[in-house]
C-alpha cells in the first residue's frame, strides 16, 4: 500500500484496496522506479502514457502492471537485438 505523505489526503479507500490511478510519483514508486527513470520509461514507451481527468495527470495501475510484465528480465537480454535491433 502507497504511504501518505504530509501534503496528500489519506485514503477513502478500505485497506489493500490500491487506488486505480496513479500519480507520476506513486506510479513511479508502484513499480520501484525514480520519477525521472519513470519519465524516461514514459517517454521511450517501456511505461504507458498517462490519462487525463481534466486537468489531472493519473498513471492507470492496470497498465502500469502490462508494461512491467512486459520489461525484460535481468540476463535475458537477445545478442541479437542488440547486434540488429
Amino acid at each position: 500500500m502507497l504511504n501518505v505523505t504530509a501534503t496528500e489526503k489519506p485514503s477513502l479507500l478500505p485497506p489493500g484496496v490500491r487506488p486505480r490511478g496513479l500519480s507520476r510519483t506513486a506510479a513511479a514508486a508502484y513499480i520501484g522506479i525514480s520519477a525521472s527513470l519513470f519519465d524516461e520509461m514514459v517517454a521511450d514507451g517501456r511505461m504507458p502514457k498517462p490519462k487525463m481527468a481534466n486537468t489531472r495527470t493519473i498513471w492507470d495501475a492496470v497498465a502500469l502492471d502490462l508494461a512491467f510484465d512486459e520489461l525484460p528480465a535481468k540476463g535475458t537480454e537477445n545478442p541479437w537485438d542488440a547486434a540488429y535491433g
